[in-house]
């Protein structure tokens, strides 16, 4: 049934009074005690399986965060992998080694935190030590003519460097490592001869690439008893996650070994790290490779250091296949559905590596509880941000634009991102005008300036409007056109804008014809609702099929292409209208969808529609005759601006509902449904005598 609706209809009203606080500074200890409380309010089974996925310790169980940006997803889900990196093992280092038995290939070790750092400066020690006295060890070689003082001296420092190294018990170096030292240095010095009288040639000896072998190269390094790592890398590429080699002309004189760096993968060994499936997406030219590489890590559970930057092999003669690196990692992969949806069919092995999957909500219900946990969120935020505290009618203004974020009386937004910059620059508009304290009036002023910030297009239109370019009439009737109203989203911004549509009917046999689609300008969604219509006629209107109609249908001075069956209602209508000749009144614009029955249904973008239209009848002069019919089943997704409230309170602008054709025909026409029947049967009968009296006669 058609209803005209109450400006208390028209939004969610909030009742500050029904806050047990002034202002947001009351609510600040248990804000700060409770920081992440509010963020995980709508998100109880993404909490139920975060936790569960964070806990799984077996290889394989990774984790897919599916939402949408500004939802928390990120700062929810690292503030879940550092609590769950406290019950678990300390972090390891990862430490090169020279391999003395393998041509100096890199040895691998994993040691405790801590432990890295510790080997290294007791290496670092021991290589000074031996080139401050590496001049005397000769002349006692060469003067005893043995190498003896060489294997003692040796053996005293090598002793001093294991008894130094109280974080790592035997077991844990490998098996004759200082012994190798020792007789890798013993067997060079045999080996050298003076190259003359005075001269004993000790310069090449005496450099990096000697001494360098019996260094460590630290990978990783923990301080001692640091939990499991926790990582985000915010900017994945091939060498930030899997590492690389140090060029060979910026460490020319030091060992092969030691030019090598670990990757995010390695650092986050034995934790967790944070990756964001659309910045590897975002890398045009290595996003394959590096989903590719990603695959490969996860399917053998092993890491390879290669030289990614360079075409040449040299990095991978460094790395021998046996040289494999084994990384336990839990991945945390975060997710637009979107993203993921897409790339699914594709990557199917891929995302077998991610079992856990976790969905964000994008909206929660609305009741007292969640109020008070956005409220502390936005007392959180205050003093995070060091800014002005909010009142609490400030606050139910705040909430107010997050049930206008999901266009629903019943529920909030969990973009809490968006809420905090509202409340950023509500508190900007608060300072300006040299308050203490966010009002309401700072954020309505907020939500203004940032509507004027991105309303250049929509001005634009209507002041084409305005001056006539573009033709839309707010006031009489008239017969087979009648206001649409488009949605138009430019990704930073959207809004509404009416668009005339306009219909003919004469005597044929083609049925319904959309002149957009003709042309190809018209999208599946639109091509739907129009064969919807279409079906709808032909049922209505049985006892008289074949119809011998041909209508046409167009979207006036539409040059960019139509979508969407929200405006499937309002063809219809005037379809009706030209096919009756009875007028619609053209102060009313329509926005609604259809289905097969004549029933009407919910559109999306209802109330940027609805202010759009608001505004251009505004501009043009109210004559109280002026409104949008709507579906009635969207009367939940009403959050109107204060100026649609009031002039609909004054009487100026109307907001109607339908939930029929034929509720939808009586507020446009003030005829019934069966009033229109008859006048589009006698048409329609018409059309069939004409018709039938022009096709050739047989014989």
């Amino acid at each position: 049934m058609q209803n005209t609706l109450t400006a208390q209809q028209l939004t969610q009203s909030i009742n500050p009074d029904a806050f047990n606080f002034s202002d947001t500074s009351e609510l600040i200890g248990d804000a700060i005690h409770h920081a992440q409380t509010p963020a995980w309010v709508a998100q109880a089974e993404a909490k139920k399986s975060a936790e569960f996925g964070l806990n799984m310790r077996h290889a394989g169980f990774n984790l897919l965060a599916l939402g949408e940006p500004g939802s928390g997803r990120t700062t929810l889900m690292l503030s879940m992998m550092h609590e769950a990196a406290q019950k678990h093992d300390t972090a390891n280092d990862l430490v090169a080694l020279y391999q003395f038995d393998a041509n100096g290939k890199p040895l691998f070790l994993k040691l405790p935190a801590g432990a890295g750092t510790q080997l290294k400066q007791a290496l670092d020690h021991f290589v000074r030590q031996l080139t401050k006295d590496l001049n005397g060890l000769i002349e006692a070689k060469i003067k005893q003519n043995t190498i003896t003082p060489v294997q003692m001296y040796l053996d005293a420092q090598l002793n001093g460097v294991k008894s130094s190294l109280s974080l790592i018990s035997a077991d844990q170096m490998p098996t004759h490592y200082f012994s190798q030292i020792a007789l890798d240095i013993v067997e060079t010095l045999e080996a050298w001869q003076p190259s003359g009288e005075g001269d004993n040639n000790l310069e090449a000896l005496l450099s990096e690439s000697f001494f360098g072998r019996y260094r460590a190269n630290v990978l990783v390094e923990h301080h001692a008893g640091q939990s499991a790592p926790v990582l985000y890398d915010n900017d994945p590429s091939l060498q930030s996650l899997f590492g690389g080699v140090e060029s060979a002309s910026e460490a020319s004189n030091i060992p092969d070994f030691m030019r090598l760096r670990a990757g995010n993968l390695l650092r986050a060994d034995g934790g967790s790290l944070l990756l964001h499936l659309r910045d590897i997406l975002a890398d045009e030219a290595n996003g394959s490779q590096l989903l590719e590489k990603l695959y490969r890590f996860l399917r053998n559970g092993t890491l390879q250091i290669e030289d990614l930057s360079s075409s040449s092999n040299q990095g991978s003669s460094l790395i021998s296949a046996h040289a494999a690196i084994p990384v336990s990692v839990k991945l945390v992969l975060i997710a637009t559905r979107e993203d993921y949806y897409e790339l699914l069919a594709e990557k199917l092995d891929f995302f077998e590596h991610f079992p856990i999957k976790i969905e964000f909500a994008d909206q929660v219900k609305a009741h007292a509880e969640n109020y008070l946990a956005y409220a502390h969120f936005i007392a959180y935020k205050c003093q995070q941000h060091r800014c002005h505290h909010v009142t609490k009618a400030a606050v139910a203004g705040l909430l107010q634009a997050m049930h206008r974020l999901v266009e629903d009386q019943t529920r909030l937004s969990t973009q809490f991102g968006v809420l905090e910059k509202l409340l950023l620059e509500s508190a900007v508009a608060a300072s300006l005008r040299g308050a203490n304290l966010v009002a309401i009036e700072d954020v309505k002023s907020a939500i203004q300036r940032k509507y004027a910030r991105h309303s250049y297009i929509e001005s634009h239109i209507r002041d084409s409007i305005i001056d006539q370019e573009l033709m839309i009439t707010v006031q009489g009737e008239a017969i087979g056109q009648i206001n649409g109203l488009t949605h138009i989203d430019l990704s930073d911004a959207s809004f509404g804008a009416p668009v005339r549509i306009s219909a003919n009917c004469y005597a044929g046999s083609r049925g319904v014809l959309t002149i957009d689609r003709e042309v190809a300008m018209s999208g599946p969604t639109h091509d739907k609702g129009v064969m919807i219509l279409q079906s709808w006629l032909q049922h209505h209107f049985a006892p008289l099929n074949p119809l011998s109609l041909t209508a046409s249908l167009v979207f006036e001075q539409e040059y960019s292409g139509v979508d969407g069956d929200s405006a499937s209602c309002a063809e219809l209508f005037a379809l009706l209208s030209a096919l009756t000749q009875v007028p619609i009144k053209q102060g009313i614009a329509v926005t609604g969808a259809l289905n097969q029955h004549g029933e009407v249904l919910p559109v999306g973008g209802l109330n940027e529609k609805i202010e759009g239209y608001f505004r251009v009848c505004e501009k043009i002069g109210f004559n109280g005759e002026q409104g949008v019919l709507m579906p009635e089943r969207n009367m939940r997704h009403l959050m109107l601006s204060d100026s649609v409230i009031q002039a609909v309170e004054n009487g100026e602008f109307q907001i109607y509902t339908m939930n029929t054709v034929a509720d939808g025909m009586m507020q446009l026409t003030g005829r019934s449904l069966a009033d229109i029947n008859r006048l589009a049967e006698t048409a329609l009968n018409g059309f069939k005598q004409i018709f039938e009296n022009n096709m050739p006669k047989k014989g």
